[in-house]
């Protein structure tokens, strides 16, 4: 039975998609079944999906599948059995999209940028977490190697008792040309650190999945 990861942020622009499609490539790389959801209207993994259909031998295969209001539950029970990963890429705002795919996730993976908008937007996602009683992880995208906003940012999400993930995502443009590309950064840049990051957070998630 998959392990399901909600990506969500209620603010646009916090690499939701791009965060959803390189995970599941990186956990597909590790011999896991995977199958990747879009939920999100604005539909940026549909497209990915087509350019990535375009690439042959170099794309690591990935299940597949849209699904808006009620057919997300129906959806996720089709998709559960034959995968050991479900990653969804949610809508931003309170969307009914959005909280059934957190009420039906093992885990809410919620990235933000180290910034004072991603983290007081980042307090919408936390709340609907807690009210479906789900696990949640933040993960730093397009993240500074250092920097006092970025420790700032590191901080108030302690105060608030939020877990983050060890590694953080780092604002490198090969995420960019890669996404365009239809591939993640782990097949168009296998070697990049930005491929090293994804390889690392996938490490976590699947850490995360063993403890339960």
């Amino acid at each position: 039975m998959a392990f399901v990861v909600a990506v969500a942020q209620q603010k646009g622009g916090a690499g939701k998609s791009t965060v959803a499609a390189n995970l599941a490539a990186a956990l597909a790389a590790e011999g896991h079944r995977v199958a990747l959801l879009d939920i999100d209207p604005q539909a940026s993994l549909a497209r990915w999906h087509e350019e990535r259909a375009k690439r042959g031998e170099k794309a690591r295969p990935l299940a597949f599948d849209t699904a808006a209001g009620w057919r997300v539950p129906a959806t996720l029970d089709r998709l559960r059995p034959a995968h050991d990963y479900v990653i969804l890429d949610t809508p931003p705002h309170a969307e009914t999209e959005a909280k059934l795919a957190i009420r039906t996730a093992d885990l809410v993976l919620m990235p933000l940028q180290p910034s004072p908008a991603d983290l007081w937007a980042a307090e919408a996602t936390l709340k609907l977490a807690k009210e479906e009683r789900r696990r949640v992880a933040a993960v730093l995208n397009r993240a500074p190697a250092q920097g006092r906003l970025k420790a700032s940012i590191l901080a108030a999400l302690d105060r608030q008792g939020v877990p983050v993930l060890a590694q953080c995502i780092g604002n490198r443009v090969q995420f960019a040309s890669a996404f365009l590309d239809g591939l993640a950064v782990t097949e168009a840049a296998p070697r990049s650190p930005a491929a090293a990051e994804i390889r690392a957070v996938a490490a976590e998630i699947m850490a995360m999945t063993k403890q339960g």
